[in-house]
């Protein structure tokens, strides 16, 4: 998201974005197609074509990209249960199931007031710290 606000109008393709993350173009295009489901980004089909912003970088929060790519919580319990018949085991999934809530709503208030754009300004001042 932070490469697309950087070229504004310019299309980027998957191959170019995925190297840039240094990973498969596949990976990315399954990440664009749940972030154009999430109405953020858009493709355009041909020659020259590739994705873009949807809307400006100032408008788009980090929640609401968190939001479009994440498939499970962040925090999530064992996949298999707990003896019950312990006294941790059988009381720690809920006690925890709390604290996880508590830890996801503090992260999603933080990603709430985070742009795009400003992931993308602090990125370029880093660069230009980086050159110095």
């Amino acid at each position: 998201m932070t490469l697309l606000a950087q070229t504004h109008e310019e299309p980027l393709t998957s191959e170019y974005i995925a190297g840039s993350v240094n990973t498969h173009p596949v990976f990315i295009r399954r990440i664009l197609g749940m972030l154009n489901k999430a109405g953020l980004v858009t493709s355009q089909a041909g020659v020259g074509g590739g994705w873009r912003l949807r809307k400006a970088p100032e408008t788009i929060t980090l929640l609401e990209v968190y939001r479009a790519v994440d498939e499970n919580h962040l925090l999530s319990l064992h996949h298999r249960s707990p003896n019950p018949r312990c006294l941790i085991g059988g009381n720690i999934q809920s006690s925890l199931e709390g604290i996880f809530g508590e830890a996801e709503l503090a992260l999603e208030q933080v990603l709430h007031t985070r742009t795009i754009a400003d992931v993308l300004n602090e990125v370029l001042q880093h660069a230009q710290a980086r050159a110095n």
